[in-house]
């Protein structure tokens, strides 16, 4: 099959196409290249330009009328940035999102994955989540998120479109071949910062929120190998009309994409220093604006419906990670 793949250029879309790629389907990229990698666009058919551009959008459904289904992944994506940045983030992602909606409404695919987020759920009290559990979207960026399901919801209702809605916990690792991995300079997010200290390019890496309510005080999350992550979104264009059959729904799905497995912010440091044979240089620092003390996943919709698991753990992850984090430098080029 088809797929048009909306920020198939980051660190998530790209390794999404290389699933596509290994389960026999195509994927057709549709990138800014704002965040994402031009690299991670070689040999596959790819559109430079912006989501909200119906004439682009016409174009791409015009040389590819057999696009099965579109995942859109493209947003901006960094919490703290987002409570500097709240216009950006709503612009980019909300505003330029009900364009592209609106637009396969009327012209396109009707069928859409959308690249949803576990931060829009609220405080639990043991941090498991489901997809019934409340909602509290705590940052600008987990609004966004959360507005743009809602938006997909109310068209899906209206108008001509199915919609998946995948909720992700937190990607770890990198592609398994090294076709694609973090690709940012400096990441913001924890796997990324500590390959950059355990390869000498930041000096420390920082615990940021001790005082959580969790077992150690650190953040819990759910941490998914990005390759696991990758594998459901092609399970859930695979599936898409039995998961709607099966689920007894009509238009629109939710659904945790995740280990099933709270780890905390301290563990994952274990977890690393084990991996990588060394110990890091750690340091305990106040939360960052927006963080939260996080959640893990409920995952026994994707197993039902999806027919998915992880495969991976996070040692696998750890190490992907760092042989990216080691090739890197020589693959992309950010002058």
């Amino acid at each position: 099959m088809k797929v048009l793949v909306t920020g198939g250029a980051g660190y998530i879309g790209s390794t999404i196409c290389s699933a596509l790629e290994d389960s026999g389907h195509c994927p057709v990229i549709l990138d800014n290249l704002i965040t994402g990698r031009p690299e991670f666009t070689a040999n596959r058919i790819f559109y430079k330009g912006d989501i909200a551009d119906n004439n682009l959008l016409n174009n791409i459904f015009s040389d590819h009328p057999d696009i099965f289904c579109v995942i859109h992944c493209a947003a901006l994506i960094i919490v703290p940035e987002s409570t500097e940045k709240p216009y950006d983030y709503y612009h980019e992602n909300v505003a330029k999102s009900l364009e592209l909606f609106r637009f396969l409404s009327q012209e396109g695919c009707h069928r859409v994955v959308f690249s949803s987020s576990a931060s829009i759920y609220d405080k639990t009290a043991n941090f498991k989540v489901t997809e019934e559990s409340p909602l509290a979207p705590g940052s600008p960026y987990a609004r966004t998120k959360y507005m743009m399901e809602m938006v997909l919801q109310d068209f899906c209702q209206a108008y001509k479109l199915q919609g998946i809605a995948l909720r992700y916990f937190n990607p770890i690792g990198a592609d398994p071949k090294m076709r694609s991995g973090i690709h940012v300079k400096n990441p913001s997010h924890v796997m990324g910062k500590m390959v950059d200290v355990a390869l000498g390019k930041d000096p420390v890496f920082k615990i940021t929120g001790v005082n959580w309510p969790t077992r150690d005080g650190s953040g819990i999350r759910d941490y998914i190998h990005v390759y696991d992550l990758a594998r459901a979104h092609v399970s859930a264009v695979e599936k898409f009309e039995s998961a709607f059959l099966q689920s007894g729904q009509n238009d629109y799905l939710v659904i945790n994409l995740g280990t099933g497995n709270g780890v905390t912010v301290k563990e994952l440091v274990k977890a690393f220093e084990t991996a990588y044979g060394q110990t890091i240089t750690t340091q305990e620092a106040p939360p960052r604006p927006g963080d939260i003390a996080g959640a893990y996943a409920n995952c026994d919709r994707a197993e039902t419906l999806l027919k998915w698991k992880c495969t991976k753990n996070i040692t696998e992850g750890i190490a992907d990670a760092l042989e990216w984090g080691r090739i890197r430098e020589s693959r992309l080029n950010w002058s």
